[in-house]
């Protein structure tokens, strides 16, 4: 059951030890993340690196996710860590950061999102402080534990750093990105998120994620994809993309037609 606190329900979820499944949604409307919400997924993430949402479509779609009872976390593009505080100011409940892959960065990103003595984040929860229904006092006490900031591994720095990545006060937790990683793995041989060097890795990322005591986290392709993963201890799962989903209906409905 969602918390009416739509912002700190992804975190109280997760800290409870559920098993989440979101939407991935690039399309630069928000409606399309509405219409995945609505069918019954966990939560959705608005894609601000490689999708074509830019800052005015979060910002909305982080509202719109909202009335549909759904946090929303983003996806910044690599590095833009200002982006991260807006995002969160505006209601986000989490932010995932790409080609986190050194300990640096994770520092970086976690002073960014989180406010002392974890962070450096600014004060100025502009649509937080409302979608919350918390005092300003109250909120900041809160803030840190309730906003996750989640830092994407990708690449092999990333999987060397894993375990300083991971030990960085203010990082939740970790989100495999398979696609760039089989790119790397195969020293860009080949773009295959389910290949076996990728997934030779995964069962320490979740063992080396739990030994931390920190959320991993993965994107997948389709359904089956995520539920496999989840047996293996994934906590938080993508199911596809608002685009894949949307060209995979309609091939399907196109070809029962013809």
């Amino acid at each position: 059951m969602t918390d009416p606190n739509i912002v700190s329900d992804l975190a109280k979820r997760l800290g409870a030890g559920e098993t989440l499944f979101m939407g991935w949604c690039g399309i630069a409307d928000p409606l399309s993340a509405e219409i995945i919400a609505r069918e019954g997924f966990d939560a959705c993430l608005l894609d601000m690196q490689h999708g074509a949402i830019d800052t005015s479509v979060a910002i909305s779609g982080i509202s719109i996710l909202a009335a549909a009872g759904k946090p929303a976390l983003v996806r910044i593009p690599v590095g833009d860590f200002a982006a991260a505080s807006r995002m969160l100011d505006a209601g986000a409940a989490a932010i995932v950061a790409p080609m986190i892959n050194s300990i640096a960065d994770a520092q970086h990103f976690a002073a960014f999102t989180k406010y002392p003595p974890l962070g450096e984040r600014s004060w100025g929860p502009y649509r937080t402080l409302p979608m919350t229904g918390l005092s300003a006092p109250a909120y900041l006490a809160d803030a840190n534990a309730m906003h996750l900031s989640i830092a994407m591994i990708e690449t092999r720095a990333a999987l060397d750093a894993l375990d300083d990545i991971l030990a960085v006060p203010g990082i939740d937790g970790v989100l495999i990105g398979p696609s760039d990683l089989s790119i790397t793995l195969s020293k860009g041989a080949s773009i295959d998120p389910g290949s076996s060097l990728v997934d030779a890795e995964l069962d320490r990322i979740v063992a080396r994620s739990q030994a931390h005591q920190k959320l991993p986290c993965i994107f997948c392709a389709d359904g089956p994809r995520a539920k496999a993963l989840a047996a293996r201890g994934f906590r938080l799962l993508s199911i596809g993309t608002d685009q894949t989903l949307l060209r995979g209906a309609a091939k399907a409905a196109l070809a029962a037609a013809r």
